[in-house]
């Protein structure tokens, strides 16, 4: 059976403060720019015309059963940057995709990634995600398997 699977990129707005692993801040500061990255995030599926509609079409059900995402960081200048980093960031972002439906939870049993990686550089940094619809059989694809001893 040809299932055809959905492709969305939901990017953050540009100077978004980015949560990154290497930042000692205080807890306070910490839950506040994670609410901000999962609240754009939220707000872009809201945004975007094609996920608005298909979100509009399932109702009060998930959109996506099982899901691939690829993060990219367009960091905000050419330095080097280790975008695994930035994986508080990508996680709150992800966070906000279940709380606008794409998912119904961001476990293992329904979601692979987010993948992280470097992208071209953009003027007070951003975050892109790359959302790819998966089947069951895809999903289960990318499972560890047992290796009989």
């Amino acid at each position: 059976m040809n299932q055809l699977l959905r492709r969305f990129t939901i990017t953050l707005p540009p100077g978004l403060r980015l949560l990154n692993a290497n930042q000692r801040v205080h807890y306070r500061v910490r839950a506040e720019f994670t609410e901000a990255i999962r609240g754009a995030a939220m707000a872009q599926c809201s945004e975007d015309p094609t996920m608005r509609a298909a979100l509009g079409l399932v109702g009060d059900q998930p959109l996506m059963q099982h899901a691939y995402i690829l993060g990219v960081l367009h960091p905000p200048s050419r330095r080097r940057a280790d975008p695994a980093n930035w994986y508080p960031s990508f996680k709150a972002a992800v966070d906000g995709l279940v709380d606008a439906g794409v998912l119904e939870d961001d476990d293992h049993t329904r979601l692979i990634g987010p993948d992280m990686r470097m992208g071209p550089v953009a003027k007070g940094g951003q975050l892109a995600l790359h959302i790819q619809e998966l089947t069951a059989e895809q999903h289960k694809a990318f499972q560890w398997k047992q290796v009989a001893s």
